[in-house]
């Protein structure tokens, strides 16, 4: 029997493959992010850190050759630039602050790695996120609910955050962490396996 494998502690991400109707084991990569060069287009950089998460956890599985591996990596990204999670509540503020009134990019690499064949499909979602005019209250409020602090950006959609953002061009799920409609597609088109 297949079995599907997250490899990602995020809960945003176990939350969506729970919605696609997915059985699946979380089993955490522990690779190193830091060995991917940046200097790369955002879009494959995502891909490849998706694809270095998969490699890690098919390591520890190599004998579970039912297993078919997901996992994902999200970015913020601001006139071009990499917006990781904030390191302290000034960090936070200044994230916001450059974030306030504008319109920016959230891309999630994500791949399908089936552990019997060694077949990885890698591939990356892009939305434009567009934030509101923030006053500094408004930004101190949001960063004293505590939620900016473990979110690329600064910020989670799902949550308070949801409150900062005019609108969005593109998918919301993929801001969320994980393009579900894109992996859906990924796993009928390429893998063969029907979700819905």
């Amino acid at each position: 029997m297949m079995e599907f494998i997250l490899a990602s502690a995020s809960p945003r991400r176990k939350e969506l493959l729970e919605v696609m109707g997915l059985d699946f084991n979380v089993v955490v990569s522990a690779a190193d992010e830091d060995s991917i060069l940046k200097d790369i287009p955002v879009g494959l950089y995502v891909q490849e850190l998706a694809l270095l998460k998969a490699g890690d956890v098919a390591k520890k599985l190599l004998r579970r050759k039912n297993s078919i591996i997901i996992s994902a990596d999200t970015v913020v990204t601001l006139d071009g630039k990499i917006l990781g999670k904030p390191k302290d509540e000034k960090s936070a503020y200044e994230m916001l602050k450059n974030l306030s009134g504008r319109g920016h990019e959230v891309y999630t690499g994500y791949c399908v790695m089936r552990i019997a064949d060694g077949k990885v499909v890698c591939n990356s979602v892009k939305t434009r996120v567009h934030f509101k005019e923030l006053d500094d209250e408004k930004i101190n409020s949001y960063i004293s609910s505590g939620e900016p602090m473990d979110k690329a950006g600064a910020y989670g959609i799902q949550g308070k955050g949801a409150l900062l953002i005019s609108r969005i061009d593109g998918d919301y799920f993929n801001v969320v962490g994980l393009p579900v409609s894109a992996l859906a597609d990924t796993l009928e088109r390429e893998f063969e396996i029907n979700v819905l």
